[in-house]
């Protein structure tokens, strides 16, 4: 009898360990398939279009290469949003490490005040987690958009970290940010730079200017309460920020040259509810 129960439950254990893989891996379409297309919607768009309803702003979205971007507007939003992009493979656990609270480079399991420290900092998680949350990186923001939601579930974000990783896998570094500055979040039915650029300033995104660069990137925290046409006093602090560090004299990758890449037409994609 007892063997039997050993048995049922190591094959609960499996089956759930089976389903919940699964979950974590379904995803659709697969990262590989953005190699050479963009999306037709993203899963933040659909997530818009269902809550807005009837009153939905008209969705303005003209995917673009990146070598119709300035590659400042690359410089900025990766100095505003993931400063050490070109080094981590998804994941910064510098910077997640940082906003817990541990400050050594290293850990070593020995060492007792490594110990005790790693201790601290895992039993502030929850009086950090804005921090946390910051440390976001441009992949995992590009895997939230394309299939996920914003929802601050723990196994959501479980399931971010798990696609970005796949995202990286698939994709190049370049790609990743071409696809990121394409679906982002701009403003009420603003979707990627271009609709953004043409928007505000009446201009392509391949025209912008270091400071027009600066203040959109210093939008994507919160496009929908302060942007360049709305509130633009709420994220001036932020834009000279972003301008400062711009300045420091960091080289700005040469621009791209890739061909112009076909509009995708997948099925829409739903927003993960978890």
């Amino acid at each position: 009898m007892a063997g039997s129960r050993a048995r049922l439950f190591w094959r609960i254990v499996g089956y759930g360990g089976a389903l919940g893989t699964a979950w974590l891996l379904a995803i659709w379409p697969l990262p590989s398939w953005y190699r050479d297309h963009f999306p037709r919607e993203t899963a933040f768009m659909a997530m818009r279009r269902g809550q807005a309803a009837d009153s939905a702003p008209e969705r303005r979205y003209q995917p673009v290469p990146a070598a119709q971007v300035a590659a400042v507007m690359r410089e900025a939003v990766r100095v505003a949003e993931d400063q050490r992009f070109y080094q981590h493979g998804g994941l910064d656990f510098q910077a997640i490490r940082e906003a817990m609270g541990y400050r050594r480079d290293t850990f070593v399991l020995a060492d007792a005040d490594h110990r005790k420290e790693l201790r601290r900092a895992v039993f502030s998680v929850w009086s950090n987690r804005d921090q946390i949350r910051g440390a976001s990186t441009v992949t995992q923001q590009l895997a939230k958009n394309l299939y996920l939601s914003p929802s601050r579930n723990p196994l959501r974000k479980v399931k971010e970290a798990v696609t970005a990783w796949r995202l990286e896998a698939a994709l190049e570094k370049p790609r990743i940010m071409e696809l990121y500055l394409n679906v982002v979040e701009f403003g009420p039915g603003l979707w990627g730079v271009e609709a953004a650029s043409q928007t505000y300033f009446r201009r392509p995104a391949a025209r912008l200017t270091r400071s027009q660069a600066a203040l959109l990137a210093a939008t994507l925290p919160s496009p929908l309460s302060a942007n360049p046409g709305y509130r633009v006093g709420r994220i001036r602090w932020r834009q000279d920020l972003i301008m400062s560090l711009l300045g420091r004299g960091a080289p700005i990758p040469p621009r791209p040259v890739t061909p112009p890449m076909e509009v995708a037409l997948p099925p829409p994609v739903e927003p993960d509810s978890g």
